[in-house]
């Protein structure tokens, strides 16, 4: 495993930290983190929310920034809040919802 993916993996599980007040549940088991990537020390989180206008958007966005800053060799974070692939129940992990 290289250090970007020893990294990225890090960021992942920094992410099972970040709740969905709404739901209860975390981002990673919802579904709603579709791609982390690391680079030069900036890591890019690519989520969804599970509706667009989604009141907790601003809670969900500062816990990635917090969750994926605290991960040692990331020294900044940006998000990308995407609408593609739309988020459905079925891409949270198997009984959880």
């Amino acid at each position: 495993m290289t250090t970007q993916e020893h990294t990225e993996d890090h960021v992942w599980r920094a992410l099972s930290a970040v709740i969905d007040p709404e739901i209860g549940l975390d981002i990673v088991t919802l579904g709603l983190v579709y791609d982390v990537q690391v680079a030069e020390r900036i890591a890019t989180v690519t989520f969804t929310l599970t509706t667009p206008g989604c009141p907790m958007e601003h809670i969900i966005q500062s816990g990635i920034q917090r969750a994926a800053s605290e991960v040692e060799g990331v020294t900044e974070v940006r998000t990308q809040l995407v609408w593609e692939p739309r988020w459905h129940p079925g891409m949270a992990q198997r009984g959880m919802l």
